[in-house]
């Protein structure tokens, strides 16, 4: 909170939030909750039933319905809260899924991070004045070996002063009615190939996997030097927290499992084997199996064998890699994207891994809402995966036409759908 203390918060503000508290609280109660925090440790243990739903990536500039996300705190800091809450309790009331509210509110540590040294040069379209996703033209600042030492190890800064005063401010205002907690790292991926080919430039950076393969292997080494750093220096500066509860995994659904943390665990000094892990190498789609092992998962592995569980992909389709990636160390759920062949991974995964299933979220983009066609595309992809765990997360959705009902729809369509294989 910028400028702000308990001192300072006005009536109205603190009426505003305290409303909001008050029905996250309501709905907290709800005892579907504690069955659905069952199911998603039941899915994460690998164990049989139905598969669960989460959405992700909502389009929230077209979301609006009846003023329900209209903010109307003054305080930076407190329209921040209210946005979290607004947005929790608009997604509780028309695209449930499987989510899962809890009565507490996570306070987050004011974590400062410098960063790697370098940052992308684009062109930027954007997809709508009032927010959603934008297009990018990357423009390439690694040419030669020199610029290699553009990339850096980030140096990360704990503002505890901060940190308390953000704390004991929502206490104030609702801490009677949500348990506040203060929450750190619980989960951060390896995305380095996201990373080096926005300074890159993505075309360039393909070609020298076979032209340049020693700069892109001096890249990635010192890009991974930088991630692990930046991991250490959390670490020293005891900034983790556990994951195995209301938090993504990855480019998955929720975390909560009976398999982390591990029994020698302190809550007082949280560890990477306590947390998931996840690591993505999204540009990769089209690189081969071998060149993947190369250039990619030889680094990953370096990040990934510090995590208790690990999530693995998100965009890239990875039915031909299956193999390959059986080689991360306590993996646990794999990323089907909406371009893999279904069939042929959940042959390969069988009950090895949690198949995490994206459908292709352009079914919200066409200019006539299908209904019907959402519903037989989810029933071919589960059938295709019958007998496999499954979780069914529907992610970056970049438009809905402004139709927010079409989210809710499918929503609904995709609830009645696992609810007939359980």
């Amino acid at each position: 909170m910028a400028e702000n203390d308990v001192g300072k918060i006005s009536g109205n503000d603190r009426s505003i939030l305290r409303q909001l508290a008050e029905r996250q609280a309501e709905i907290a109660a709800d005892p579907i909750n504690k069955q659905r925090i069952d199911e998603w440790k039941r899915l994460n243990g690998l164990k049989p039933g139905r598969p669960l739903v989460w959405i992700n990536g909502i389009p929230w500039h077209e979301m609006e319905k009846e003023a329900e996300l209209a903010l109307k705190t003054k305080d930076p800091f407190l329209r921040e809260v209210e946005q979290q809450l607004r947005r929790r309790i608009y997604q509780w009331n028309h695209i449930q899924a499987d989510m899962v509210i809890e009565p507490k509110f996570y306070s987050p540590l004011v974590i400062k991070d410098t960063g790697f040294g370098i940052s992308e040069d684009t062109d930027i379209i954007p997809q709508d004045e009032k927010g959603g996703i934008i297009s990018r033209h990357f423009h390439g600042q690694i040419n030669n070996e020199r610029d290699l030492e553009k990339i850096r190890e980030p140096l990360i800064t704990h503002d505890e002063e901060s940190s308390e005063r953000n704390y004991q401010i929502l206490k104030d205002i609702f801490g009677d009615i949500l348990k506040i907690e203060k929450i750190g790292i619980v989960h951060s991926g390896f995305n380095a190939w996201d990373e080096l080919v926005r300074w890159w430039s993505p075309q360039q950076a393909l070609m020298d996997l076979a032209l340049r393969p020693e700069l892109v292997h001096q890249a990635m080494d010192r890009l991974t030097n930088a991630y692990l750093s930046r991991l250490e220096q959390w670490r020293q500066l005891n900034l983790l927290s556990l994951t195995e509860g209301n938090y993504r995994v990855g480019s998955g659904g929720l975390g909560y499992t009976h398999d982390l943390p591990p029994a020698d665990f302190d809550r007082g000094q949280v560890r990477t084997q306590d947390q998931w892990g996840c690591a993505t190498a999204q540009i990769f789609s089209e690189v081969s199996p071998r060149m993947h092992e190369e250039f990619a998962l030889k680094y990953e592995r370096r990040w990934l064998e510090q995590f208790g569980l690990n999530y693995y992909g998100c965009c890239e389709p990875l039915h031909n890699k299956i193999d390959i990636i059986s080689s991360i160390p306590n993996l646990r759920k794999v990323s089907i994207s909406p371009n893999a062949d279904m069939e042929k991974a959940a042959r390969q995964i069988g009950n090895k891994y949690v198949i995490s299933h994206k459908p292709n979220p352009a079914i919200f983009a066409t200019d006539k809402w299908n209904p019907g066609q959402a519903r037989k595309d989810l029933e071919s992809a589960l059938e295709k995966a019958k007998g496999c765990v499954i979780e069914v997360i529907m992610k970056d959705i970049s438009t809905v036409r402004h139709e927010p009902q079409r989210l809710g729809e499918w929503s609904q369509i995709a609830r009645e759908t696992v609810m007939n294989m359980g």
